[in-house]
């Protein structure tokens, strides 16, 4: 039964990667502990880690050989962020499992408005990282990525959704650059996160290995469905937005009972 919820769960997290692109990993946590059935939340949020940086690592390797990946912008950017996700995890470990349960489900109802309003943005005005640019482009990187990587290692998410938004900010990077760039910052801040929980025995790595080979199988399908689809990849974002929702309420709901005792 474990090797069918847990590869089913990644399958699942997998498909909606490759569907829309990004957001599918806030799905991880949620689906591990009310789906999979680990018990602990930090085991759940630790064995997430795990398998959002080794699935942000397949995708990086195509984006790379594609040239879509400014490595300057992505690595600092990185680098501020694995010191915020170092302390994220630690702030993260060191709370109660059901509160962080209850933050994670807000943070799921924040992310499905932030994707319902988002509007694309054109990245006009992009400059790479450069001696002449970096008075005012490293502070920008350098702020942006300990932000996201505190809140991806506290909820031991990818931050995908955070990092794509995060460098078109700092950067003015056009949206293609910034997803392919984000999937370095995803890596090292799924790593970090994951380091750090696997130190202090949160992670379940049985199930991270169903998980993520599950995950590679429902990428495929997810990539292969979107490009069926094409231009509807809108309409789909607002379509998972609402799931996204509907878990966050569900997380909530649990969390506070949970908590009421």
């Amino acid at each position: 039964m474990l090797v069918f919820a847990a590869s089913g769960a990644g399958s699942l997290v997998g498909f909606v990667l490759g569907l829309i692109g990004g957001g599918g990993s806030i799905l991880a946590v949620p689906l591990l502990v009310y789906g999979v059935g680990v018990a602990s939340p930090h085991i759940a949020i630790g064995t997430s880690a795990v398998a959002v940086a080794l699935s942000a690592l397949a995708n990086l390797a195509g984006h790379a050989r594609a040239g879509n990946v400014r490595w300057p912008c992505a690595l600092v950017f990185s680098a501020a962020g694995m010191l915020g996700a170092l302390l994220g995890s630690a702030l993260g470990k060191a709370m109660d499992g059901q509160k962080l349960l209850l933050l994670f489900g807000l943070l799921m109802l924040v992310i499905a408005a932030a994707m319902l309003l988002r509007k694309p943005a054109s990245g006009a005005g992009f400059q790479p990282l450069t001696a002449a640019s970096a008075p005012t482009l490293l502070p920008r990187l350098l702020g942006m990525g300990g932000l996201v990587g505190a809140m991806s290692g506290f909820f031991g998410i990818g931050g995908g959704f955070l990092i794509v938004p995060g460098l078109m900010g700092a950067a003015r990077m056009p949206m293609l650059l910034a997803i392919g760039s984000s999937l370095v910052a995803v890596t090292s801040f799924g790593l970090t996160t994951a380091v750090s929980y696997a130190a202090s025995g949160m992670v379940d790595w049985p199930v991270a290995g169903l998980f993520v080979a599950g995950g590679v199988a429902g990428g495929v399908l997810g990539t292969a469905l979107a490009r069926r689809l094409g231009g509807n990849k809108a309409l789909l974002q607002r379509v998972f937005a609402g799931i996204v929702a509907v878990v966050g309420v569900y997380v909530v709901v649990r969390g506070g009972l949970a908590l009421l005792g």
